[in-house]
């Protein structure tokens, strides 16, 4: 084990996250058989394979899932001491990881590009998944900080709110529902409802509110995209619970329309997570700071003004765990 390099702990490591050794080679810019040499080395060094292949498929052996963790945190910590070094050399840039979940895609990009405006030395790389894939990078620490919903409750974390989230009910402009002042929750029994898959943030806020409510929809289409989600609302195959900040340009453009439930929206909030243990470097802590004081401002100016629904806002009551804040 003592052979064992940095460059092919690197290596590994990127193999072991496209579970590819062609896309290895891309992200490194290498051809792939200097990347299947150095893996093989590494294989030798460790006396034990580190990866299978089934198929055309490549997975980890239990030895290459132990050699990826430790290649990700030595590539951590390498990175932290440049950072640093960085830091000491009077300079203030660094690189973030940053994973997103995929319903703040549609504001992220413009808030991120804000802050590099003012950090052009700060290299951002983003990573957008569901809310479960986004859980697992940070549990791993594959990524810094992550912007999402309700931060995860199987670890401990470090969490500030920095923007509120409204989830409200839209239907097709012709729904009879559309342009009542008040609709009871009982009412949307009889709806067929175009759901996210299972994971997704936006469907456990909207199975709660349906359990709290005793409501059992009458029928429910599983789709995996916000798009798809509002396509299929806009061509009437039913009603949808959906992030208001997804479809402020078709709200504003009446292509959907908000429903008044009693109860909605259900004002949920963004936050900024990170791993409790995580050190937190200078390029770091700008962003942070940066979500924290302008996070909102930056959100409400590309999602514009949202129709008002008609029915009291309740905000969605914080889980106990131990996200800190």
């Amino acid at each position: 084990m003592l052979n064992i390099t940095f460059r092919q702990l690197k290596i590994f490591e990127s193999v072991s996250r496209h579970l590819s050794f062609s896309r290895a080679a891309e992200e490194l810019h290498l051809t792939q058989p200097a990347v299947s040499m150095q893996v093989r080395s590494l294989e030798e060094a460790a006396g034990v394979p580190l990866t299978e292949q089934v198929g055309k498929r490549i997975h980890l052996t239990a030895a290459g899932d132990e050699m990826a963790g430790h290649a990700r945190r030595m590539a951590q910590l390498l990175r932290e001491l440049e950072e640093t070094m960085v830091q000491l050399r009077g300079a203030r840039g660094g690189r973030i990881v940053i994973g997103i979940v995929s319903t703040a895609k549609y504001f992220a990009p413009r808030m991120l590009a804000a802050f590099r405006r003012n950090h052009p030395q700060v290299e951002l790389r983003i990573e957008v998944h569901n809310r479960e894939r986004v859980v697992e990078l940070l549990g791993d620490n594959r990524i810094d900080v992550a912007i999402m919903g309700r931060p995860p409750q199987a670890y401990e974390t470090v969490s500030e709110a920095f923007a509120d989230h409204p989830l409200i009910f839209v239907a097709e402009p012709e729904h009879p529902l559309v342009g009542r002042e008040r609709i009871e929750p009982k009412e949307l029994a009889g709806e067929a409802f175009l759901i996210r898959e299972s994971g997704s943030g936006t469907r456990t806020t909207m199975e709660d509110y349906l359990r709290q409510h005793g409501i059992k929809p009458r029928s429910a289409f599983e789709m995996s995209s916000n798009e798809t989600i509002k396509q299929a609302v806009m061509a009437g195959m039913g009603i949808a619970f959906i992030s208001a900040h997804t479809c402020g340009l078709e709200l504003q453009a009446q292509r959907l329309m908000p429903l008044a439930v009693t109860g909605t929206p259900v004002l949920r909030q963004w936050f900024v997570v990170r791993r409790a243990e995580k050190r937190v470097l200078p390029a770091l802590n700008d962003f942070i700071n940066f979500l924290r004081d302008e996070g909102a401002q930056h959100i409400q100016a590309h999602i514009g003004v949202i129709p008002p629904v008609v029915g009291a806002p309740r905000r969605e009551r914080p889980q106990k765990g131990l996200a800190t804040q």
